[in-house]
């Protein structure tokens, strides 16, 4: 079992390394929607950069292209690393009751019997769909619009291949977590960020800590399954 832990890190870098390097593109999309915002609404910017001879690179169609070209990409690049810290949204109305274990057990068949074959399903479809854009040498509905659309839909392929990757390292630490020998279990459970209240249990552990080293006895908590 070390040796699908060692390949869980190896899926998980991946997306995660991705989606860190892809939520820079937050920069460039607000600078652009800057740019466009100005350049629309003062006469005066509009007006002069319409005289350029390469007004043609940043007039308000393509930018307005460019700006949900960006922001698609920002949002598919990011589903894998969203997963992983637990970032995404979660609707916790019984699975937050249950114990660490529990919760682990819900996670599990969630994986195996929606997230897994819903990905491997959509990203078979994300190639049809950009394979279909590609022949079709798709470009803008507008004339003056960004051409070769083929290329930012095929983020769709990647974003979904990502959030797939993350899900089946998951899916084996999970394995490990619940089937595995007690020291690869306690590693495998400190690499998983899906259970409900994490953060509160992290900052206690940090409180009692520092209440030890005052020479405070801290007072007993509830015993954590």
């Amino acid at each position: 079992m070390n040796a699908l832990l060692k390949a869980a890190d190896v899926l998980d870098r991946v997306p995660r390394a991705l989606g860190k390097l892809a939520g820079w593109l937050i920069l460039p999309l607000i600078a652009i929607i800057m740019f466009d915002v100005i350049t629309r609404k003062i006469d005066t910017f509009r007006i002069g950069l319409s005289e350029l001879t390469w007004y043609w690179l940043i007039e308000p169609i393509k930018l307005q292209d460019m700006q949900w070209h960006l922001h698609g990409v920002l949002l598919l690049m990011s589903f894998g690393f969203a997963y992983l810290m637990n970032a995404h949204v979660r609707v916790d109305i019984f699975r937050e009751k249950l114990s660490r274990r529990g919760q682990a057990w819900v996670e599990f068949w969630g994986l195996l019997v929606m997230a897994m074959p819903y990905l491997m399903l959509v990203t078979y479809f994300a190639i049809i769909f950009v394979k279909i854009s590609f022949a079709q040498g798709e470009g803008s509905e507008s004339l003056t619009g960004i051409t070769h659309r083929y290329i930012v839909k095929s983020f769709t392929v990647v974003g979904f291949g990502l959030a797939l990757s993350a899900v089946v390292a998951t899916f084996i630490r999970l394995g490990v977590f619940l089937f595995g020998p007690p020291g690869l279990r306690a590693r495998a459970g400190g690499d998983l960020h899906i259970f409900a209240h994490e953060e509160e249990e992290q900052l206690e552990d940090e409180a009692r800590a520092v209440v030890g080293d005052a020479g405070v006895a801290p007072k007993e908590s509830k015993e954590r399954s």
